[in-house]
């Protein structure tokens, strides 16, 4: 499940990118709405959010191009979007707007279980994946709340801290996931810290989806040109998937 903001470097090259992640191999492509200020976000997608807002990126960009992707493709698409953009459209509004387009659901990151009631009434009612995260330090009693309110998937949080490549992952992780996949139907797809391959097999066997963000907005920044990051972005799927596969 590769991850883009939405903008960065420009909205088309994005489409773009989410077209060659589904002809390489990815089952779901979460689309990152540019937001000014961090929720857990680490210092590559930062910049990349950054980048979008400082070349104008504006929300009504990610429907329209939600719009046209999803009558060419049949990979879901999702957005992962702060609970305050939701909040100033309204909660009916931004589903069904995001909906009407073609968007499968929202993960939601900075929106509190305590919280999360109406938005997930919402949902229920339009049909629409509400998308929550669970962390290593969430209490169980708190993860099963949060899956109960939740749709979709589960967005398990692999590390404390934010987003970005990591060597390694902790070694509960496993124990954590397969406690969790007994308390809930939904699928656990986990995210942050996965940066190649040898994460992808650690996690492949545990995990219903794996979500890579900065390895990929990464590989994006650093290719300097759409073809570039096209190319790079493929051949990193490519060889993800292959590792899924074979673990």
């Amino acid at each position: 499940m590769p991850f883009f903001t939405a903008g960065d470097p420009d909205i088309e090259t994005t489409a773009d990118l989410v077209r060659v992640a589904t002809e390489s191999g990815a089952n779901l492509c979460e689309i990152g709405v540019p937001y000014s200020d961090p929720i857990a976000d680490g210092p590559v997608i930062q910049a990349s959010y950054q980048r979008a807002l400082d070349a104008g990126f504006k929300l009504q960009s990610v429907f329209e191009m939600g719009g046209a992707l999803t009558q060419e493709l049949q990979t879901p698409l999702v957005t992962m979007v702060s609970y305050s953009i939701i909040y100033r459209i309204g909660l009916l509004e931004y589903v069904k707007r995001a909906k009407a387009v073609g968007y499968a659901g929202a993960i939601v990151p900075d929106l509190l279980v305590e919280e999360s009631s109406e938005l997930a009434a919402v949902c229920r009612g339009e049909d629409f994946s509400l998308i929550q995260l669970v962390t290593p330090t969430t209490p169980q009693e708190r993860q099963v709340r949060i899956a109960e309110s939740s749709s979709g998937f589960l967005y398990y949080v692999s590390v404390t801290g934010i987003t970005g490549e990591r060597k390694s992952l902790p070694e509960n992780l496993t124990e954590s996931v397969t406690w969790l996949r007994g308390q809930t139907d939904l699928p656990i797809c986990i995210g942050f810290g996965i940066s190649g391959v040898d994460t992808a097999k650690q996690l492949a066997p545990v995990a219903d989806g794996l979500i890579v963000g900065s390895a990929i907005i990464r590989r994006v920044s650093e290719a300097g040109d759409r073809e570039n990051a096209k190319t790079s972005v493929s051949k990193f799927i490519r060889e993800l998937r292959s590792a899924m596969d074979e673990a």
